[in-house]
């Protein structure tokens, strides 16, 4: 133990050193709280300013007593049980066959060769806005889509509106097939998260090697051994999934039929009522919506629940195959869909771009305009510099705050507060619905610096982002090797410096693909942009969304490859600069080198 002690005298004499090790030590300190203060806040403070006009206070209009009349009023609201059952239905439905897509994706590929080209193909889904993939299905699948003309053949024929029949359906199809596409790459990521962790991908490992033992088939011990095990890791996302399913916007705004909408769409245009006193009905339809997304919470956790008891007897029956045709079918069928649904929603809103004229049912343009895309550029700029300005902004910032926040876990011994307060505050912003709380941060930002606007919309975008920029590096911590700080450490190096000389440059991949991640969450978000600016800062997605409500066709598909470019232009450049620019090796190596020579000479 002596010899141990001397070998390592540097560290504990390092150790007691309080001022080098205590300012940095507050520093991250101060940035975890601060981390917990924008992701609780915003989200508490805006329930509470829903919640009040809700029970019938809202001194803007003269409504002072607080009551019950606002709800009864709701309910009394033609077609407003219909909003509620389609809100619910296409939640949960959606949630449900997108986690179990995902789960069929990962037992077929997650041991072969073909899970790397599956990220490729999935990875554009991933970081186009929901918005820019509705839009998207609009031009693949309206009457007069691509796929419609496909299988055409009489140039005489004629689309009509009235033969839509997955589109703006009055049972949510369409919006179900939208957040499906769209929230299985979101699944597939969070569940491959979990399983790279290193002790976790040692158990599944060792899962694989004894069930192959046992004679069982890969897809069996995926869901036999491996899904039972990583499951209650990714329950919070797949409950945040839910969440965002039953309550988004974007979606059932573009594609949902209109009559009946489904609450989330009926709540936002209460919102924007013109009469005042809309605020109160709009408000206790909010806290309705707060009700279903917790029932929906409530159902999913009895279908798991089921499936665990029954799950129990399928165990012991010993069948060493699970319908693995079937399954292997269903994912490479899932995946060929995926592909075909890229590359023909890439050449449809290209092509319409660009299109001079393009009648029915052509496949092709009858002729070539850079009309529309004139139009766009010059309509754009301000939109695009805004959505820059905003993503870079907070996607920094919030980096700047994780990195600080999961540099503080290793300076501190044992639990504090705030570390057990951090995991339930990350999912707090994605298990509140949107609509629940951003009309009452809204109130309160008009009660408290009402002008201040660009510091309304970077909150509100800061609330989304933290999240998924958190869930990005703590992987990436997770699987750091701590042997090369406890060597920096022991040669006397400042927590500081260990932080900026060791972790970064060895982390630079990791934090660049994080950033590139926070732009994109940054540029999707359409409804915290849109109140808390009350239209006042236009950014590409909202223009995407006003123009998919009835303007050109052309325009709307020139502003949606906007949106599909700007993220897969971000994840392009942190590939680039980490991969190019930055030898981590290299900067570990001169660092080692400086330190030892120095550790040499105090000798």
């Amino acid at each position: 133990m002596s010899k141990l002690k001397s070998n390592f005298k540097p560290l504990f004499k390092f150790r007691k050193r309080g001022l080098a090790r205590g300012s940095f030590e507050r520093v991250s300190d101060c940035a975890r709280w601060l981390l917990l203060c924008l992701l609780t806040i915003p989200v508490l403070a805006g329930v509470v300013g829903v919640f009040l006009p809700a029970m019938g206070y809202f001194p803007a209009i003269g409504a002072n007593q607080f009551d019950f009349r606002v709800f009864a009023a709701l309910f009394d609201v033609a077609g407003i049980h219909n909003m509620m059952w389609l809100s619910l239905f296409t939640g949960v439905v959606a949630t449900v066959i997108a986690a179990l897509f995902a789960f069929v994706l990962l037992s077929v590929f997650y041991r072969s060769k073909v899970l790397s080209r599956l990220q490729i193909v999935l990875s554009p889904f991933l970081v186009l806005p929901h918005a820019g993939a509705a839009i998207a299905l609009v031009f693949l699948l309206s009457p007069s889509g691509f796929f419609v003309r496909l299988f055409t053949f009489d140039t005489n024929a004629i689309a009509s509106a009235n033969e839509s029949v997955l589109l703006f359906d009055s049972f949510g199809m369409s919006i179900i097939v939208a957040l499906v596409l769209k929230e299985i790459p979101f699944i597939l990521l969070m569940a491959l998260s979990v399983m790279s962790q290193p002790l976790i991908q040692e158990k599944i490992n060792g899962y694989f090697k004894v069930g192959s033992a046992l004679g069982y088939s890969s897809i069996a011990i995926f869901f036999k051994l491996v899904l039972p095990m990583v499951f209650p890791q990714i329950r919070l996302p797949l409950l945040a999934v839910l969440v965002f399913a039953v309550s988004n916007v974007e979606i059932p705004l573009i594609l949902g039929a209109n009559d009946p909408s489904t609450l989330a769409v009926a709540i936002l245009h209460w919102f924007n009522h013109i009469d005042l006193s809309m605020r109160l009905q709009a408000s206790s339809a909010a806290v309705v919506l707060v009700g279903i997304a917790v029932f929906a919470v409530i159902v999913l956790l009895i279908v798991e629940k089921g499936i665990c008891l029954t799950g129990k007897a399928w165990l012991q029956r010993g069948k060493r195959q699970v319908a693995d045709k079937s399954i292997s079918a269903a994912a490479y069928l899932l995946m060929a869909v995926y592909m075909v649904l890229g590359v023909s929603a890439v050449y449809t809103l290209v092509a319409f771009s660009f299109a001079k004229q393009w009648t029915f049912p052509s496949i092709v343009p009858a002729g070539l305009t850079m009309l529309h895309w004139s139009t766009v550029f010059d309509a754009v700029v301000t939109p695009l510099s805004n959505t820059l300005l905003l993503g870079v902004s907070v996607s920094f910032s919030a980096l700047v705050l994780v990195l600080l926040t999961l540099e503080s876990k290793p300076l501190k011994v044992g639990e504090t507060w705030a570390s057990l307060l951090l995991p339930t505050a990350l999912f707090l912003p994605l298990l509140v619905p949107g609509v629940a709380f951003l009309y009452g941060l809204v109130w309160f930002q008009q009660l408290f610096l009402k002008d201040a606007v660009w510091f309304h919309v970077y909150v509100a975008h800061m609330v989304y982002v933290i999240p998924y920029v958190y869930l990005s590096l703590a992987v990436a911590y997770g699987k750091f090797d701590n042997r090369y700080v406890m060597v920096a450490l022991s040669l006397g190096t400042s927590p500081m410096n260990v932080f900026f000389l060791v972790k970064l440059p060895l982390l630079i991949g990791p934090i660049l693909v994080a950033f590139a991640l926070g732009l994109a969450i940054s540029f999707s978000q359409y409804l915290p942009t849109l109140l808390t600016t009350g239209g006042a800062i236009s950014t590409v997605t909202t223009e995407a969304v006003a123009l998919a409500a009835g303007s050109s066709a052309r325009l709307s598909a020139a502003y949606v490859v906007i949106q599909a470019v700007m993220p897969l232009c971000g994840f392009g450049l942190a590939w680039w600069l980490s991969n190019i620019l930055f030898k981590p090796s290299k900067n570990i190596i001169s660092t080692n080198k400086s330190n030892t020579g120095k550790s040499v000479k105090s000798v």
